[in-house]
């Protein structure tokens, strides 16, 4: 299994608050990875740890990231140009207030670097992609607004999907949407792999069940055990592990 990021000794500070400690773990290519663990343990935070969210939030930050063998935090990273390689769909659909083509293309069109038969085929395959096209294909003028939660949240996974990244970051993705909405984010999550390689942010441990290759569990800022899903669903290392997918805290 290749291995597309590698995160070692990560700590991160709010302040006088240690958020993150000492994380060390590798992401591997076209899968997807679930972080797991009780509110407040950290794992929002980690997860924009990716993209450099955090820098917006004054956050201390030392450690590396390493995404195609550079640190990420190194003062010579482009920051604008690793967002487009590290793709984000947050918690609450969070479409633009501008058409469905637009929205899409957005990502793409800061870029520059495409003309316009370019970015309206990227934009097709984009939401072809997430399942939207036959959706949406007659109305691409029509505000974002317009969709439901679940399609609004796939066009926004359409919107990161354009730009091509390696990595597309979900923060609890599907915690606002009804459950037809999430069985299809779910299964979009298990397609989209073949092409893309997924870290998920989810508060439901089903979810992580079963749509994840790999699982990471975190708790109070630690990574307490970070491994294949099947193996740590069935045989746990650790006993916080056990206790905190059991149901016994959380």
């Amino acid at each position: 299994m290749k291995e597309l990021i590698k995160v070692r000794d990560l700590n991160l500070h709010f302040k006088e608050l240690h958020v993150l400690k000492s994380i060390n773990m590798e992401i591997y290519d076209k899968t997807v990875t679930s972080v797991i663990g009780p509110s407040g343990c950290g794992k929002s935070t980690y997860l924009r740890c990716f993209n450099r969210m955090n820098d917006l939030k004054d956050a201390a930050i030392d450690g590396e990231i390493i995404l195609d063998e550079e640190n990420i935090y190194s003062r010579a990273t482009d920051v604008t140009s690793l967002r487009m390689k590290v793709g984000m769909v947050f918690q609450k659909p969070n479409p633009f207030p501008k058409s469905i083509f637009e929205n899409t293309a957005f990502g793409l069109k800061i870029q520059g670097k495409m003309k316009g038969s370019e970015i309206e085929g990227r934009v097709e395959q984009s939401l072809r992609d997430v399942w939207l096209w036959d959706e949406v294909k007659d109305r691409l003028k029509d505000s974002a607004m317009s969709l439901s939660g679940g399609q609004q949240q796939r066009l926004c996974m359409a919107r990161a999907l354009a730009t091509n990244p390696e990595i597309i970051l979900l923060d609890e993705p599907t915690s606002a949407l009804d459950p037809r909405s999430t069985n299809k984010i779910e299964e979009l999550c298990v397609e989209l792999k073949k092409e893309v390689t997924i870290l998920i942010v989810t508060h439901n441990i089903a979810q992580a069940a079963r749509i994840s290759d790999y699982t990471a569990f975190l708790y109070l800022g630690e990574l307490v055990e970070y491994g294949e899903t099947k193996l740590m669903f069935t045989v746990p290392k650790d006993k916080k592990t056990e206790e905190y997918i059991s149901g016994k805290f959380g």
